[in-house]
């Protein structure tokens, strides 16, 4: 019956009562995580400033749409939008994964033409409408049940996403990819000896019970954003448009609170028990320049005609 209604939610047309559109909007994250928390939030918000203009219908996270497979389901128009991270849609476009390698706030971004190139690949490969970047200032790590005393992972097993693949497997590690929800069996069982995150958001899976250490310094800068389907959107009449643009606007504008979330969230991993393996000098060097090195090379590997252009507009200056 669950599957029955599920499939009768998502195959639904839009819906329009007088000047009023319902847009159908799923999440990759775990619908537990802070970040659909915080989204649900802003969509009952959209819904009671949008009243008469355009709702939203969230209808899940990876329950209803498995996380790797939620970047397809924009792109078909199975869902109107989705909150996602470039990482986990690559199976549609390998461009996305390049969000992690931006060096600048989306702010900036917007100012010196990068989001308007992400705009443009993301509807000409993806038939998507990039919205917004939602979460910035948020680091990755990696998280480790054994210690290590130098940038070398050989012979650790670790899990990943597309995010860390080419990092990682440059520093010798045997990489598993899974999604978020698998990871803490993973490490129960001894699958995997470590995994990459952010900064935040380890306690929502409880991971922190089956974490030793965190490895400093971080790298890349966490993604997640608002896609959307690019039909949908040309479905929309002008004042919808411009309504969502600034509801999801007004979401990023808000982003200078991950900072203070990052904060948080170390000194929570600290109460918790995660012991800091801490990188210094030259090695600290080492291992954030071969994290950009190896991502870039990847990118521009798998989009030798996007990749570099990608490259000179999100390095700084």
């Amino acid at each position: 019956m669950r599957k029955i209604l599920l499939a009768a939610l998502l195959s639904a047309p839009l819906v329009a009562a007088a000047q009023t559109t319902t847009l159908r909007i799923v999440s990759a994250f775990p619908e537990n995580s802070f970040y659909v928390t915080r989204l649900q939030t802003w969509i009952q918000n959209v819904n009671e400033e949008g009243k008469g203009i355009l709702q939203l219908n969230f209808i899940g996270g990876p329950k209803a749409i498995p996380t790797f497979e939620v970047g397809n389901a924009v792109r078909t128009g199975v869902v109107d939008m989705a909150m996602s991270t470039g990482a986990f849609y690559t199976n549609v476009f390998p461009e996305s994964d390049a969000l992690k390698l931006t060096r600048m706030p989306v702010a900036e971004q917007r100012r010196n033409g990068a989001f308007d190139y992400i705009q443009k690949v993301w509807a000409e490969k993806g038939n998507m409408i990039y919205l917004a970047r939602i979460v910035e200032h948020q680091p990755f790590h990696l998280y480790l049940n054994k210690p290590i005393d130098k940038p070398d992972l050989k012979g650790l097993k670790i899990r990943i996403t597309p995010v860390y693949r080419d990092f990682f497997s440059a520093l010798g590690a045997t990489v598993m990819q899974t999604a978020p929800g698998e990871v803490y069996t993973a490490l129960e069982r001894g699958v995997v000896d470590g995994y990459g995150w952010p900064i935040g958001g380890i306690f929502d899976n409880n991971w922190q019970e089956r974490t030793k250490f965190r490895v400093d310094p971080g790298f890349y800068d966490a993604e997640v954003s608002l896609i959307m389907n690019q039909d949908a959107w040309k479905k929309l009449g002008a004042r919808q448009r411009d309504f969502l643009l600034t509801q999801t606007r007004l979401l990023e504008n808000r982003n200078d609170y991950w900072k203070i979330y990052g904060q948080q969230e170390t000194e929570r991993q600290a109460k918790a028990g995660i012991q800091v393996i801490r990188l210094q000098g030259a090695q600290a060097q080492e291992y954030v320049d071969k994290a950009y090195e190896a991502g870039w090379a990847g990118i521009i590997k798998n989009s030798p005609v996007h990749g570099p252009k990608m490259r000179e507009l999100f390095s700084q200056k």
